[in-house]
């Protein structure tokens, strides 16, 4: 029987790619680099799918130049803002994602990016590592405790309460804001603001966990960040355009903002080089589903998309505009 033709743009988890090279044609570059705006739909051109991940953006030029053979691309993500999708319904492409499967592994990062600004955990990092560490140097870096403090989080959805459970379990005080009220049985205890603005009065420490759309594109910026009480600390594994980063960067030199946690940047994997110069960041690189058990299920649910339309059903995680 005949292999369907994937287009493949990167390279996954060990059980991922054994069924990806056991279940289909490949294409892909084995240089480990991305295609280019030219090159991917060139790649595409008699496929019958794409597989691809955030780094790819997929415009409207794009939607105009891929085959006419192409039925479904699949996402390796939770988002789809990469991913004009408006342009892909116009072609008739069905769009599929991994919305379930990045939640425990998302929310376990915002709790350690919030407790590693909260705790300085850089700055004590290059204590022991450079050979610096003294008794007065480790006893001046005071930190925030974040027990009896309050959460805030924007965006109240399946990583949002996750979030919020984990953040319980070390005694904060969780308030959230959503474009919907979350049902109690979910929400719990969480004091509910259908004003973002509001939320951000009371958010010692902020969680953004909202998808970028047009709303919340640079909803954190100079007028939102004044907003929040002296010293906030702020946590992002949503989006990087979420933050206008020169705002933040300001706010975190005049210490405005305390510190800040961030997994996620605008242009990544470029990153503004204010935050690298600042000692109250505590930055990863866009880490939050790195764990076997997330990237294996999101590799598998991916793929499921794609067998699935190519078979003629719906996708079990099908992205919309």
């Amino acid at each position: 029987m005949k292999k369907s033709i994937l287009v493949v743009t990167s390279h996954f988890i060990k059980p991922v790619e054994a069924r990806i090279e056991c279940e289909y044609e490949v294409r892909r570059k084995t240089n480990g680099t991305l295609f280019t705006r030219n090159e991917l739909p060139a790649a595409a051109e008699g496929a019958d799918a794409i597989l691809i991940t955030p780094f790819d953006r997929l415009d409207v030029e794009f939607f105009k130049r891929v085959s006419p053979s192409v039925k479904v691309i699949s996402t390796n993500s939770v988002g789809f803002d990469h991913i004009d999708m408006q342009a892909a319904a116009e072609r008739n492409i069905a769009i599929g994602y991994t919305p379930a499967e990045v939640t425990d592994a998302t929310a376990d990062i915002a709790m350690l990016l919030l407790l590693g600004a909260s705790r300085r955990a850089f700055e004590a990092q290059e204590l022991i590592r450079n050979g610096e560490w003294t008794i007065p140097r480790a006893q001046a870096l005071l930190g925030w405790q974040v027990t009896g403090k309050n959460l805030g989080i924007l965006g109240m959805g399946r990583i949002g309460q996750a979030v919020a459970a984990r953040a319980r379990g070390f005694g904060m005080k969780i308030h959230y804001s959503n474009p919907q009220q979350v049902p109690a049985e979910r929400a719990g205890d969480a004091v509910f603001h259908a004003d973002p603005l509001e939320v951000m009065k009371v958010s010692q420490f902020l969680s953004l966990n909202a998808p970028e759309t047009p709303t919340t594109h640079y909803f954190l910026n100079a007028t939102t960040i004044a907003l929040l009480p002296e010293h906030a600390i702020v946590v992002n594994t949503a989006r990087g355009g979420l933050v206008k980063d020169d705002d933040l960067i300001e706010a975190l030199k005049s210490g405005r903002v305390a510190a800040a946690g961030l997994d996620v940047y605008e242009g990544e994997p470029k990153l503004n080089p204010g935050y690298a110069e600042l000692k109250n960041t505590f930055l990863l690189p866009h880490i939050g589903t790195a764990t076997i058990e997330s990237r294996t299920n999101m590799g598998m649910v991916a793929l499921d998309n794609i067998d699935a339309v190519l078979n003629g059903t719906p996708a079990p995680s099908l992205a919309k505009p």
